[in-house]
């Protein structure tokens, strides 16, 4: 009976020695892998170290920047103290509107910056200075600087004016003077004659321009008739430095031609000759132009710039 149990069939010999044969292997496999894989445990030492370095560089960060809390200390007491060193300009005294002066101006008079400020922010609200001594009230200036200043103090005589149009009468200053290039429509507005659609066209032309060369180019504005002109003339002055010019060797031919003194013809016979010549080196050379005619180029010559 017991020899039963150890007799095979062919198919289950074969079998018993396939299985004997992967166990074999298995543990030939599981013998050599610690000889073919890494050191695990080395791998981890080094990982664990740079762990540590790292946390202990955080550490150490505060000391780096600030060797102690009694130097930081001192270099924030030293900040005001080197701020209290700062000195203002020496003040630059001249005759000056309150209503019309900006903060460097008033800085330029010896007043701090915050005053400079404080001045602009009432006038925002609507708040204006109607005679000299309204100068005094601005919060933070000294007996001693208002009287300083009272002298050079300037504000124009003003006089009510019914214009038609207007629900009531509105400020019109007597002799003030403007300089065309830095005005707004607002300011223009206190000239009599003068009202907002007026305005709006001065500026609007000034744009187109690029600024005026001369109180004469006030005719050029839409509507203005000769008699508005007379009278309003004398009340401008022109800074020509002021005007933007237009950079012959660079630009187009739509934007030679957006000026008023100049149309497509004229702008492109400028642009072809630029083409032809390569650059353009000043103005006589446009004499050859048969479209630009001598006034025209006297005009427009202010506003061209050869660079």
């Amino acid at each position: 009976m017991w020899k039963e149990w150890f007799y095979f069939t062919k198919g289950q010999r074969v079998g018993i020695m396939v299985l004997l044969s992967l166990i074999f292997c298995l543990l030939a496999v599981d013998w050599a892998l610690p000889y073919l894989l890494p050191d695990t445990k080395q791998s981890s030492d080094a990982f664990d170290q740079q762990a540590k370095a790292f946390l202990d560089s955080l550490q150490t960060l505060p000391t780096n920047r600030f060797d102690s809390y009694s130097s930081y200390q001192t270099t924030w007491n030293q900040y005001p103290k080197t701020y209290e060193k700062q000195v203002l300009p020496t003040p630059v005294l001249s005759r000056f509107n309150p209503n019309e002066l900006d903060s460097a101006g008033f800085v330029k008079l010896g007043l701090k910056p915050y005053m400079a400020s404080n001045i602009l922010k009432y006038r925002a609200k609507g708040g204006k200075f109607r005679k000299p001594d309204d100068f005094a009230k601005v919060w933070g200036i000294t007996p001693e600087k208002f009287n300083e200043l009272l002298p050079y103090i300037d504000i124009p005589t003003e006089i009510a004016v019914a214009t038609p149009g207007y629900p009531a009468p509105r400020i019109v200053k007597k002799d003030v003077i403007l300089e065309l290039n830095g005005t707004d429509t607002t300011q223009l507005q206190q000239i009599r004659g003068i009202g907002s659609g007026y305005a709006k066209r001065i500026i609007a032309y000034r744009k187109r321009l690029g600024g005026f060369c001369n109180v004469a180019q006030l005719r050029e504005v839409w509507g203005m008739t000769p008699e508005l002109y007379a009278q309003i003339a004398t009340h401008f002055t022109v800074n020509a430095q002021a005007i933007t010019k237009i950079k012959v060797n660079r630009v187009s031919v739509e934007r030679l031609m957006s000026h008023p003194y100049l149309n497509f013809s004229k702008a492109k016979a400028i642009y072809e000759l630029r083409r032809n010549k390569g650059k353009l080196t000043s103005s006589d050379q446009l004499k050859t132009l048969a479209e630009v005619d001598p006034t025209t180029l006297s005009r427009i010559e202010p506003y061209l710039s050869f660079e």
